[in-house]
């Protein structure tokens, strides 16, 4: 049975980051609110005719500047600790805080909001049986992401609105070590699917494939698990929600 996250999302233009409100079915929402700030210059007046000149700046009166956005810290340091065989939640705070940087990345093309979300490079050096998992992370992996975080930016744009993601938790499979050039165990689960909403429309595109280290969710590809060349690709964007999966992969 796929599990479903509810969440909604204002404008980014508003706000540091997309404020999430996240549930399972039967959960609880946690918010995440943005902040806002205004711009400009201040008005400032002498004072009226008989009473006394208050003390006041010599200069113009500053007004903070908004703060750009900031993705949120998922589970800071743990690619460097021991895999676990925990099977991910997808109720966590570190989870809706990766789905938060995940959109955040989409919406405003910077594939670097969405790193605490990605899987860890410390982790993978762990994962692979490879001769350099590093440069496999950095130029093959991290590269694609980028690649296709910048794919989905063109696709989604501005002014989408955040609904949910669907994780089909049924289709998700222990990946045993020696498998896939692997020295560490993981679960694995395709084909989970962003929803969202743009000029009073249902879109989606899908994840193509979260692994797990230490009982929670990673992106590892998002548009495509294998190219033929340097560019990016969103996985089965599709009016409505789509359809998640299909199982298999690793």
């Amino acid at each position: 049975m796929a599990v479903v996250l509810l969440a909604g999302c204002a404008a980014l233009a508003a706000c540091g980051g997309p404020p999430v409100s996240v549930q399972s079915v039967a959960g609880t929402p946690t918010r995440y609110p943005g902040a806002t700030a205004s711009s400009g210059p201040a008005a400032t007046a002498g004072p009226a005719a008989g009473e006394p000149h208050a003390a006041r700046p010599d200069g113009p009166l500053l007004v903070p500047v908004p703060a750009a956005p900031s993705a949120l810290p998922v589970v800071p340091g743990a690619g460097r600790l021991a895999q676990t065989s925990a099977f991910p939640s997808t109720t966590t705070t570190p989870f809706r805080d990766a789905v938060s940087d995940l959109w955040l990345a989409v919406t405003t093309g910077d594939a670097r909001l969405a790193q605490p979300a990605f899987f860890p490079e410390a982790a993978y050096i762990q994962v692979k049986a490879i001769a350099d998992p590093q440069s496999d992370w950095q130029d093959r992996l991290w590269y694609d992401f980028t690649l296709d975080v910048a794919a989905a930016h063109a696709l989604v744009g501005h002014g989408a609105t955040f609904v949910r993601v669907i994780v089909p938790s049924s289709y998700a499979a222990w990946v045993s070590p020696g498998a896939c050039y692997n020295s560490i165990g993981y679960w694995h689960v395709p084909g989970s699917r962003v929803v969202y909403e743009q000029g009073g429309e249902t879109r989606s595109f899908g994840i193509a494939s979260l692994i797990s280290w230490r009982g929670e969710w990673y992106v590892v590809h998002f548009g495509a698990v294998l190219r033929d060349g340097a560019y990016g690709e969103v996985d089965d964007p599709e009016d409505g929600q789509g359809v998640p999966g299909p199982p298999g992969g690793c």
